[in-house]
C-alpha cells in the first residue's frame, strides 16, 4: 500500500526533525513518503526544515510545504492531503503523525498490514505511550449528553453507571473496534476522504479528529485501535497543553461547542451544556462540603 505521512509543524522544527529521524528508518522497504506542513510558524521553522531535510539527504522522501497561514491542525493536514489526492497516483493511506510523536520500529508495516487485511476499516489508530506517564489515551467514545454528566459530576457511583458513555475509555489491552482514535497517530484510508471529505477547518484544535471519525462511522466505515503498533508521545510537548494546565484554552471550548452543534444540533448542544453546567455545579458543591482538593481541568 502506498503511504503518505503528514506532520503539521508550528514552531516545533526540532521536534519535527526528531520525528523524521524515527520515521525514515521505519519507512525502509515501504512505498512511503512524508509531507511536512509548516503552519506559518514565523520563527524560521520552514527555512530550518527545508535546510535540514536537504542537508541530511532526505529530499527524495520528505517534502516541506508552507501552508501560508496558521489555520489549525485540520487545516494544516488538509493542505498535505489535498496535494496528495491531486496527484496522478495518490496514496492508499495517510498517516497523521504529531511532531512530538516517535514511531517504534515496525509500526508503519504493522499498520499497513492491518489495513490491507481489513478493507472495511477506514480509520485505524496506534497505541500511544507517554514515556513519562505510562499509557496515554489512545481510543475514545463519542461525546454525548451522558458523557457530559459523567465528566462533570465526577462521582464514583454515577461514573460506574455511565462507564459505557464516558469519552475517556481505558485504552483496550488488545486490538479492538472503537468510536474514535487520537489524531496524534492515526491512519486514514484514502477512500474515507473521498467518501466524507477532509477535516472541517472550523475546528482550530481539538475535536477535529472526533468529528472526522464520526462522519466516517456514519458513512459505514469501521474504526479500530491497533494495540500491536506503538508510538511514543509526550503529552503537550508540541502544543504546551496538558491536563496539568489550570485553564482550558478558549479554542478547546469553541471546538467542543461546535462539535455538539454539528453532531447533535442546537437542541443537543443545549442539553449538553445544561448537563455539563448542572453536573459541574453539583461537583463543586460536593467538593466544598467535603473539602476535596481542587480538581484538574477537563481532560484534553
Amino acid at each position: 500500500m502506498k503511504l503518505l505521512v503528514v506532520i503539521v509543524n508550528f514552531r516545533t522544527a526540532a521536534l519535527t526533525l526528531e520525528a523524521l529521524a524515527c520515521l525514515l528508518p521505519d519507512m525502509e522497504g515501504l512505498d512511503a513518503s512524508v509531507t511536512v506542513v509548516d503552519n506559518d510558524s514565523g520563527d524560521g521553522s520552514y527555512e530550518t526544515l527545508c535546510r535540514e531535510v536537504a542537508a541530511r539527504g532526505h529530499g527524495d522522501r520528505v517534502t516541506v510545504v508552507a501552508s501560508g497561514r496558521n489555520g489549525g491542525f485540520g487545516f494544516g493536514n488538509n493542505v498535505a492531503i489535498r496535494r496528495a489526492l491531486a496527484q496522478p497516483q495518490p496514496p492508499d493511506c495517510v498517516f497523521l503523525h504529531n511532531p512530538d510523536a516517535r514511531v517504534r520500529p515496525g509500526t508503519l508495516r504493522t499498520m499497513l498490514e492491518f489495513l490491507d487485511a481489513h478493507p472495511e476499516v477506514g480509520v485505524a489508530g496506534t497505541r500511544i505511550h507517554d514515556p513519562g506517564a505510562g499509557r496515554h489515551a489512545s481510543a475514545f467514545r463519542f461525546p454525548s449528553v451522558l458523557s457530559e454528566i459523567e465528566g462533570g459530576l465526577r462521582f464514583g457511583p454515577v461514573s460506574k453507571l455511565l462507564r459505557k458513555h464516558s469519552v475517556w475509555a481505558d485504552a483496550p489491552d488488545h486490538t479492538a473496534e472503537v468510536d474514535w482514535v487520537s489524531g496524534a497517530s492515526v491512519f486514514f484510508r484514502r477512500e474515507v476522504f473521498e467518501t466524507v471529505g477532509l477535516f472541517d477547518e472550523n475546528f482550530f484544535l481539538y475535536f477535529e479528529e472526533t468529528d472526522l471519525c464520526r462522519r466516517a462511522h456514519e458513512a459505514g466505515w469501521r474504526i479500530w485501535y491497533v494495540h500491536e503498533a506503538v508510538v511514543e508521545h509526550e503529552e503537550g510537548a508540541a502544543t504546551g497543553i496538558t491536563n496539568k494546565n489550570k485553564r482550558v484554552p478558549q479554542f478547546w471550548l469553541d471546538s467542543r461547542r461546535y462539535y455538539f452543534l454539528k453532531a447533535k444540533g442546537r437542541t443537543g448542544l443545549l442539553l449538553a451544556d445544561v448537563a455539563w453546567v448542572t453536573s459541574r455545579s453539583l461537583w463543586r458543591m460536593r467538593r466544598a462540603i467535603q473539602r476535596l482538593p481542587d480538581p484538574d481541568p477537563p481532560q484534553l
